[in-house]
């Protein structure tokens, strides 16, 4: 009473497995290009290159002659009133609202992670690795965040501070 080519059907279970699949690999393909695309800045206003050490960040403003400083957490006995205790720095970033910025982070020893939550900016550090991130700030202020990885004892001592101009 059954019939051997109803249950039997190999030939329509492949095509109806892999037919799927094709389409989704056709519809991703465009997909992910653009998506890549929209992460590259032609021209940036700013390329800072910001390296992670032991505690402290080095920033390197690359276009403008090379332009390099350190930025340390202030000790408490150096605050002034009004300063954020464990978030305040020596040297600030500075950098212009409206303008696209490109970030370039890297590390010199351990993994850091270049944050700052406000902007939505959250770009790992790693030895040996060249990581790029790319924004535009619409609001001038002072923003503040801090290494997210655990890299170390003292991780949470890396403090970094962006102050946005007109």
């Amino acid at each position: 009473l059954t019939n051997t080519n109803i249950t039997d059907a190999q030939e329509m279970e492949t095509i109806w497995t892999i037919l799927p699949a094709i389409i989704l690999i056709l519809i991703a393909l465009p997909s992910l290009r653009i998506l890549y695309l929209t992460d590259e800045v032609n021209d940036p206003s700013f390329t800072i290159k910001s390296i992670g050490h032991q505690w402290y960040w080095t920033y390197e403003y690359t276009d403008y002659g090379g332009l390099i400083f350190n930025s340390y957490m202030l000790p408490p006995l150096f605050l002034n009133p009004g300063d954020l205790r464990l978030l305040e720095v020596d040297n600030r970033v500075v950098l212009p609202i409206e303008a696209p910025v490109r970030m370039m982070i890297t590390s010199q020893d351990v993994l850091h992670s270049w944050t700052i939550p406000t902007l939505g900016l959250k770009t790992d550090a790693v030895p040996g690795r060249l990581n790029q991130t790319v924004f535009t700030a619409t609001r001038p202020g002072v923003y503040y965040g801090q290494c997210s990885e655990i890299c170390g004892a003292n991780h949470s001592f890396m403090p970094i501070v962006a102050e946005l101009i007109p």
